[in-house]
């Protein structure tokens, strides 16, 4: 039975969702893109159509690792090994990608902040929903990779900056703040880079216990603060991770 169309998704949309499996010359890409959607994002709650629209104009499958197309929409992290060389971090689950993209709650004029650039998608999906991402990497080989697919996929609203953001990238504020990867803490450097009524989404926490925060800063000198969902996730390089004593 076809699920209902969530609120605002647009007409196009929700026929291509009823019928696809009936059209015939679907091309195996688009068929496969369609079970990510359907199967791995809508179910975890994904259901804004801006969100779920970037996810079938971004190319995931022009993003990943060579040799790695043929599991550019399955439910895995996929380890960024760039000229055979890996280089110890990976691509988030579709998913996570996804919903980490929807809970910044994001306005078409809005300027966003990336720490973690990895293979470039994130920053992709970003740039369909704002005006503008500034994404920060720390691994220069990483940055390549990610300008690289970038510049082929012709998305000019990213700029990508090398360097250890962590704890805050600069002085400009943004409407929106995300992290790619898991923080102990949130710096509060990062926090005040926020606009007043700018969200920043993190996973905060270590092993085995992470979860997914949005910080709304609501005045000069205060934030609220909300629990979206658990996960685990690598850590944002750059930061100290405690460790466990027995």
């Amino acid at each position: 039975m076809p699920h209902p169309p969530p609120n605002g998704y647009n007409k196009f949309n929700f026929i291509f969702a009823s019928n696809v499996m009936n059209v015939t010359g679907l091309s195996n890409v688009e068929q496969a893109r369609f079970n990510m959607v359907e199967q791995q994002i809508r179910p975890w709650n994904v259901f804004d159509k801006t969100v779920l629209q970037a996810l079938f104009d971004v190319p995931r499958e022009r993003f990943v690792p060579q040799g790695m197309q043929a599991l550019a929409f399955s439910d895995v992290e996929l380890p960024l090994i760039i000229n055979a060389i890996d280089s110890h971090e990976t691509m988030l689950t579709p998913k996570l990608e996804a919903r980490l993209a929807q809970e910044l709650l994001l306005e078409p004029t809005d300027c966003v902040l990336e720490i973690g650039t990895g293979s470039g998608y994130q920053a992709a999906l970003l740039a369909r929903l704002a005006q503008q991402v500034t994404t920060v990497e720390i691994d220069s080989k990483i940055a390549a990779f990610a300008t690289d697919n970038l510049q082929r996929e012709h998305i000019g609203k990213v700029t990508i900056e090398i360097g250890d953001g962590h704890a805050g990238w600069g002085t400009a504020e943004y409407d929106a703040i995300l992290l790619t990867g898991s923080v102990p803490t949130i710096p509060d450097a990062l926090k005040y880079q926020l606009c007043v009524g700018g969200r920043m989404v993190a996973i905060v926490g270590s092993l085995p216990i992470m979860t997914a925060w949005r910080i709304t800063r609501t005045s000069a000198a205060s934030f609220e603060t909300e629990s979206l969902f658990d996960t685990v996730i690598k850590p944002l390089r750059g930061t100290a991770q405690p460790q466990f004593k027995f």
